[in-house]
């Protein structure tokens, strides 16, 4: 409601919304309840209240298991700063937006951060959930290992390859995910439901 309001110029029912937000989660010391507050709270502020608290919903979002929350932050920010003439800033927060809106098969989303990434100047290649699929299984094993913080030689020992392989094949998954380095993989290869189920 309260982004609705905001776009609509409704300024009334913005801070109407977001007080009511407020009442349920300002006493909350859940990253999600302050994350969505804060996001809350920089639609409706000045200029420069409004980046540290979507900063700030950033960092509380990412701390959570809520992908879809974490996207749409990004995307809402990424949109400011490029209606504030910030277009280097704003493409590196509408570029994760929109690869992590893809991997989680949000794609009318998807479709907006790549809309704002194009009136940023950025050129961006269309890729679907299907992208990930495009990876053979031991691909997606090294890109899974590389994304939770193993070393070549780490990941080289455990599937017994030499490290120039590891480093072989990851080029290969950056290719084919249209990114560029392990860190773009935290976005690309977020955690699945069965990851987190232990074996």
């Amino acid at each position: 409601m309260i982004e609705s309001a905001t776009r609509t110029e409704n300024t009334d029912l913005a801070h109407r919304a977001l007080a009511r937000l407020g009442e349920h989660t300002e006493n909350s010391d859940s990253d999600w309840a302050l994350g969505l507050l804060a996001r809350a709270r920089a639609q409706v502020s000045p200029a420069e209240r409004a980046e540290p608290l979507y900063r700030e919903a950033i960092t509380r979002l990412g701390r959570t298991r809520l992908g879809p929350e974490l996207a749409r932050t990004r995307l809402l920010y990424g949109e400011w700063l490029r209606r504030n003439n910030r277009r280097v800033d704003a493409r590196f927060e509408l570029r994760a937006a929109h690869d992590l809106m893809v991997t989680i098969g949000m794609e009318a989303f998807a479709e907006r951060a790549r809309s704002e990434l194009l009136a940023t100047g950025e050129r961006v290649r269309k890729r679907s959930a299907e992208t990930l699929e495009g990876l053979t299984p031991q691909e997606l094993q090294i890109a899974r290992l590389a994304r939770d913080g193993l070393s070549n030689p780490t990941i080289g020992a455990r599937l017994f390859l030499s490290p120039r392989t590891v480093e072989w094949h990851l080029r290969k998954v950056f290719t084919k995910l249209g990114i560029r380095s392990r860190q773009d993989l935290l976005l690309a290869l977020p955690k699945s439901a069965s990851e987190l189920i232990p074996a």
